[in-house]
Formats: C-alpha cells, sequence, structure tokens
C-alpha cells in the first residue's frame, strides 16, 4: 500500500468521549494549570471548540485519538456527554499515525524534547518527517537530547509559584524554614500529587472563609493558622499520655513552646539566668539550652 497516498476525507461523528481510547506516548503535554483551564473554557462553553482526530482501528475494535488527547481528557473532566470528532476509518500504518500525531498538536502547550525525539525518530521516511512541521531550531534541539529526559511530562506533578508583599515575605519564609529540614540552593520542593490537591483545597477554603481572591494572602491566612497551632508538631517527637519522647535527636523549641518569638523582657530574664547557671556550673557554656534541663529537675 503507498503510504503518502492521500487520505480520504475524515468523517464527522459524534460519541461519548470516554469510548476513545488515548495515546500511551504522547510527546504533547499541557501544565496542570493550562488544563484547569481548558476544562474550565468547555464547561463555559458547553462543547469543544475544536475536535479531536480519532482513527477507527479494524483491526483492534479501538478508537484511537491520535490527537486532541487533552480536549478529550477534559471533555470527560467537563462532565460531555457527548463531543464531535474528525474519524479516519481506512488503515494507518505506524508512520502515518506517527506524522498525523505530530502534525496535529493544536492545543498551545510544551513538548517533553525526549518524547518528542523517540517519536519523531520512528519516523524513516523524509515525507512524513517534513509532514510533523517541526521546524529546525526543534530538530536542532532534539539531536542534542541523548538521554530520557526527567520533565513535567515523565512525572505526575504540578507546579505552584506564590508572589507575597514584603511585609509578608518575612512571615512566610520563617513558616517554611520551619517547616522543612534541610535546606535547599533553588529552594525547591517536591511532594506527591495526592499532597498537591489538598493545599489547592485549604487555598480555596481560606480564600472562602476570609472572602479573598489573592492566592498569597489566602496563604497568609493558612500560615497564621499554623503558627497558632505549632505546638501541634509536639505529635512527631512526643507521646502525650507517657509524657516521655517517641524518637530520639532534636526537636524545635516552637513544639515546646507554643511560639516563635517571646517578649524581649522575658528573654532577657532568661538569658541573665541562664548565665547564673553557667557561672555556677549547674549548665555547660556551650550547651546553654541545658538549663531547661535544670528547670525540668526542679519541676520534677
Amino acid at each position: 500500500m503507498d503510504e503518502s497516498a492521500q487520505l480520504a476525507p475524515p468523517q464527522m461523528v459524534q460519541g461519548d468521549p470516554r469510548t476513545l481510547t488515548l495515546l500511551d506516548v504522547n510527546a504533547r503535554y499541557l501544565s496542570h494549570e493550562q488544563f484547569r483551564q481548558l476544562v474550565a473554557n468547555i464547561q463555559r462553553d458547553g462543547h469543544l471548540t475544536s475536535t479531536p482526530l480519532v482513527w477507527n482501528d479494524a483491526g483492534s475494535g479501538q478508537l484511537i485519538a491520535l490527537s486532541g488527547n487533552h480536549r478529550t481528557l477534559a471533555a470527560i473532566e467537563a462532565g460531555l456527554p457527548q463531543i464531535r470528532w474528525m474519524q479516519i476509518d481506512e488503515p494507518l500504518p505506524r508512520q502515518r499515525q506517527i506524522a498525523l500525531q505530530l502534525s496535529h498538536n493544536a492545543i498551545a502547550g510544551q513538548d517533553d524534547p525526549a518524547i518528542l525525539k523517540e517519536l519523531y525518530d520512528e519516523l524513516e521516511s523524509v515525507e512524513w518527517r517534513q509532514y510533523t512541521g517541526l521546524d529546525d531550531k526543534t530538530l536542532d534541539l532534539l539531536e542534542k537530547v541523548d538521554v530520557a529526559s526527567l520533565g513535567e511530562a515523565n512525572l505526575d506533578f504540578a507546579s505552584v509559584q506564590f508572589m507575597f508583599l514584603p511585609d509578608e515575605l518575612e512571615r512566610a519564609e520563617a513558616a517554611f524554614d520551619a517547616a522543612r529540614s534541610t535546606a535547599s540552593a533553588d529552594q525547591r520542593w517536591v511532594a506527591g500529587l495526592e499532597q498537591y490537591e489538598p493545599v489547592l483545597g485549604a487555598l480555596e477554603t481560606s480564600r472562602a472563609a476570609y472572602k479573598i481572591g489573592n492566592s498569597a494572602t489566602a496563604l497568609g491566612v493558612i500560615l497564621s493558622v499554623f503558627e497558632r497551632h505549632v505546638a501541634e508538631l509536639a505529635e512527631g517527637w512526643f507521646d502525650a499520655s507517657s509524657g516521655e519522647a517517641t524518637r530520639v535527636g532534636t526537636a524545635p523549641l516552637e513544639t515546646v513552646f507554643g511560639v516563635r518569638e517571646v517578649p524581649v523582657e522575658t528573654a532577657a530574664a532568661i538569658r541573665a539566668v541562664i548565665g547564673r547557671l553557667m557561672q555556677d556550673g549547674a549548665v555547660p557554656e556551650n550547651e546553654p539550652w541545658r538549663a531547661l534541663d535544670v528547670l525540668a529537675e526542679l519541676a520534677a
């Protein structure tokens, strides 16, 4: 069969998007924010404004979405019972499937270079490579890809960016410092997707409770609540029923006292007492916190 022969015009079909089979390997991806916006647009419009391209694979009996995978997923999440798609019913060799897939990525997104290279390298014909429409700049980047990339397309995660006003930044940094145990040069942390959704839920709850729209302000509310309950983190090292430590190592003083700061008068009085205890030899000079041991012994 001549793989370069013209295709018969696809027919327009209407059906349940849940019946379509999505691609296992897809170089095109959308960030979480882009996908959520796509879902919101579809919910607002009530239908898709661009149609997926579907191949009716008679051999497997599957309706394979060669393009429009994200639109299909978004339509399902938006609750659309029916969508319209362009359907090709004639046989398609693997080479032509890939060429169609790479040339029909109409939704704005980003390509993972490793997967894009993997698919592009499967194309043996110069004609099909030209058909994809990939430009010289992209092809030059593909030539530099020699290892599997660790990018957004290979990890199930989403990015969140917060911006703070100057007077809020110091408090936010202090709270984050308390929440992480090790410092990172680029200030990035990776968490499981199951933790991401509760964070978004907490932001929505704080926004609704205080009737605010700014995410940074909503996070400030969450941090304020965290500050008021910081002593509850003692559960990580302390058994309240037995009064004993449950692990070895150190514990943040905030989880002991429930506050991050004390009045300067109180701090000055404590410093003076520690100084006297060190002079008396009751507390080592290099371990002033041992004064708490003295206090604990007196209370016992």
